[in-house]
């Protein structure tokens, strides 16, 4: 009997030639009929609708290679009635063990096998939905933003219902989706809407789609879509609300306070999901509770900027790529974690309760999108603050295949107050103090930012280019208050290039958004230039090698170079899909701000005017992600400013299939300064067991041990989905001083939701 393996090499030898003239290309036409009888999820298909569905096929390997037919093809075919929208796929396959990480619904694509739909239903070339679906049944979906032409493009955060069951057989698996209209944003009048289907198989390290696409792209990207033909057109909707009430409540101690503090607290709440046309929504919620967010991850920062992460709270995620591309990531000027989440005077992270948001948003035609948000935050006065309100307006009119304009404006605003108020409200954000030889204080009670945006990209996604300006207003700063970058990339199979600049005036804020050079630099122009080569070997082990050179500049007004970082790399990928980074940094800074990486009180500073040279080299390995035991290593040794650092990073996995996982992440800093400035060993190690008892029970356990905050953080999170896009957590949260284990707070809270259609 062949191996698979053998298969593989005499289908991709002789299927060249055939597929080379043959192989699917962009704008291919899928016509969908409506269903004359009744769909049934079984994972059958056997009903007349689908074998009357016209199927699509001959899917196209985009890697490890791209010059072939998939070895084990996919089929995938649609139907609809008026109520949904009806799946089905045809994996074919051998009898070589599925990989699956767990049950867990949003699952990594990377890290199972999986297929799934890609629909662009503006057919704009720009915006989308995808709903993917596992071997073992397991579902995630998402949004597409930008075209889908890079890996910020898939939300996967996004969350709606949608039903699915998938049937394992001997030489295939099958897949049976139904996706109600309801849960996905369209527009009426459009009989083509962008489409196509991408298929993941992990355990053979092939990626393989409908539409054949080149290596160097992603193949779900809407520039290598097909077209989905109505025949008839999908139903008008008429009402649609959802509504998703929420209980939610629990017991904390605070064992940092004299005498111990104890509280209870039981609120309610609800969101809000009205269709205003088909193709835009308006978002309600009121009195929002995020306590079931997964935890952030803790870092090691040891730069001089602050650090950015991600956005988890489902309200802001749909259609925030219009808010979250605003400028460049030098200067955004809206960044949704500013709203409700505030640090105290110690840089912890505190929740500030929302009162109520709105977000209306989606498409008003082919050519022009929206998104307008409002939100109101409650008093905070144990940090100062009052009721604050934040405005987001963005307006996006497309144009060309895969090109936009966009105009957008954010207003941040304290309600209620004045300068008399400053014992009651007196965050630092709240005040400046502007010298008129008295050194008095000045109440800044507003900012506000607008912005203009231009991205294009070539239909074939070769070219890309980006621009943007933006300038803010606020009580105080009147002159150099303006920012302003160009971006420029050309990508082929075998080179890479892109550059750009920004340049940011010292007097640009965007308290709404984040700036993580602002307190930094009297204002600033980067520079970058990035290039990368890809070459594809004659080799049974090696996919392709990327060596690479980039050069960073940063200057401060008066042309003063203040910083150079210049990377050399040399990356391997790995026909069994591990992969190793070589990497060699050169940097120079001349600081324009007085800081130390590990504490500025108990240690000597750097001084604003010092200079200093240095490099490192560092190497990764990541083993091979299909094994059941798997991890990543990096190391990075090396100079730092007048000392020493060796880094050591990584993470190690362990997957019971297909009930979860056990792994560990861990950041370690062996810091080796002179005199006084600071030696300290630095880590964070972060222990997570994720078990998925069932596709609808899951339990993770989260611990986190930081040496640089002397923080041990435990976080236990228990999800039972009753109900599609309905959920009971329970979450247990608590930290500890490390020496002793003693607690310093611990809390319990639990939430209940249920997602109501009307």
């Amino acid at each position: 009997m062949r191996s698979p393996a053998l298969i593989y090499v005499l289908l991709v030898a002789f299927a060249v030639p055939v597929f080379s003239q043959q192989k699917n290309a962009p704008g291919l036409q899928l016509p969908i009929k409506r269903a004359k009888g009744v769909i049934v999820l079984d994972g059958k298909i056997d009903e007349p609708d689908w074998q009357e569905a016209t199927a699509a096929k001959d899917f196209f390997l985009n890697y490890p290679v791209d010059t072939a037919a998939a070895p084990f093809q996919t089929e995938a075919r649609l139907t609809f009635d008026e109520h949904a929208l009806y799946v089905s796929f045809v994996c074919y396959d051998d009898k070589t063990p599925d990989i699956v990480q767990s049950l867990r619904r949003d699952f990594d694509f990377s890290s199972n096998d999986n297929i799934g739909i890609y629909l662009g239903p503006y057919n704009d070339g720009i915006n989308g939905f995808f709903f993917q679906t596992t071997p073992f049944g397991v579902q995630t979906e998402g949004i597409i933003s930008a075209a889908g032409a890079d890996d910020n493009s898939y939300n996967s955060t996004w969350d709606n219902k949608w039903y699915s069951k998938t049937i394992r057989y001997e030489d295939k698996w099958i897949a049976e989706l139904m996706i109600p209209f309801k849960s996905f944003r369209y527009k009426n009048g459009i009989d083509e809407w962008n489409i196509t289907f991408l298929r993941y198989d992990l355990k053979r390290n092939h990626t393989s789609s409908w539409i054949a696409t080149p290596i160097q792209f992603i193949p779900a990207s809407f520039a290598y879509s097909g077209k989905l033909l109505w025949e008839e057109p999908p139903p008008k909707q008429s009402i649609n609300v959802s509504l998703i009430p929420y209980v939610a409540g629990g017991l904390s101690t605070d064992s940092e306070t004299k005498p111990v503090t104890r509280t209870s607290d039981l609120q309610a709440g609800f969101d809000a999901k009205i269709g205003v046309t088909p193709s835009l929504n308006l978002d309600l919620t009121v009195n929002p509770d995020f306590s079931q967010v997964e935890v952030d991850r803790q870092v090691i920062n040891l730069t001089r900027f602050e650090f950015q992460f991600p956005e988890r709270r489902q309200f802001f995620l749909e259609n925030n790529d219009l808010f979250e591309r605003m400028g460049f990531p030098d200067a955004r000027p809206f960044f949704s974690r500013r709203i409700g989440l505030v640090r105290d005077t110690a840089q912890v992270l505190r929740r500030v309760p929302i009162a109520y948001g709105a977000r209306l948003s989606g498409s008003l035609s082919k050519k022009w999108r929206l998104s307008v948000l409002n939100m109101q935050t409650k008093e905070k006065l144990e940090l100062g603050l009052p009721a604050q309100d934040f405005t987001v307006a963005a307006v996006q009119r497309n144009f060309w295949k895969q090109s936009n304009l966009q105009f957008s404006f954010v207003n941040k605003q304290s309600l209620g107050i004045s300068f008399g108020d400053s014992t009651k409200y007196f965050n630092s954000s709240l005040y400046k103090f502007k010298t008129f030889g008295d050194g008095r204080k000045v109440l800044n009670d507003f900012n506000r930012v607008a912005t203009v945006d231009l991205e294009t990209r070539s239909e074939n996604n070769t070219w890309y280019a980006s621009l943007y300006y933006s300038r803010s207003f606020d009580n105080w700063n009147k002159d150099n208050t303006q920012t302003g970058g160009g971006f420029l990339s050309y990508t082929k199979r075998n080179y890479q290039f892109f550059l750009g600049q920004t340049i940011i005036e010292k007097n640009y804020t965007a308290e709404a958004g984040f700036v993580p050079s602002r307190g930094v630099y009297p204002g600033v122009t980067n520079t970058f230039v990035n290039v990368t080569g890809t070459i594809y070997p004659k080799s049974k082990w090696l996919v392709n090698m990327v060596p690479g050179v980039g050069v960073q500049l940063s200057h401060i007004p008066g042309g003063t170079l203040t910083d150079k970082a210049i990377s050399f790399n040399y990356n391997f990928n790995l026909q069994n899909t591990s992969r190793i980074i070589l990497l060699h940094n050169q940097i120079f800074q001349r600081l324009t701000n007085t800081f130390n990486p590990i504490n500025g009180e108990k240690f000597t500073n750097y001084f604003a005017g010092d200079e200093y040279n240095w490099s490192n080299y560092a190497v990764t390995y990541q083993s091979d992600q299909r094994n059941v035991f798997r991890y990543q290593l990096g190391v990075t040794s090396g100079s730092f400013y007048n000392g020493e650092n060796l880094n050591l990073n990584g993470e190690i996995n362990y997957r019971y299939q297909p009930y979860g996982s056990v792994s560990v992440r861990f950041d370690y800093n062996d810091l080796k300064l002179p005199e006084n400035y600071g030696k300290e060993k630095l880590f964070v190690v972060s222990p997570r067991f994720d078990l998925t008892f069932t596709d609808k029970i899951f339990l993770t356990t989260f611990v986190q041990y930081n040496t640089l905050l002397d923080n041990m953080n435990l976080n236990a999170r228990f999800q039972w989905r009753y109900k599609p896009a309905s959920d009971f957590f329970l979450v247990y949260t608590e930290n500890y001083l490390p020496a002793n284990l003693a607690s310093k707070n611990r809390a319990i809270v639990f939430k209940f939701t249920y997602w109501l259609n009307i």
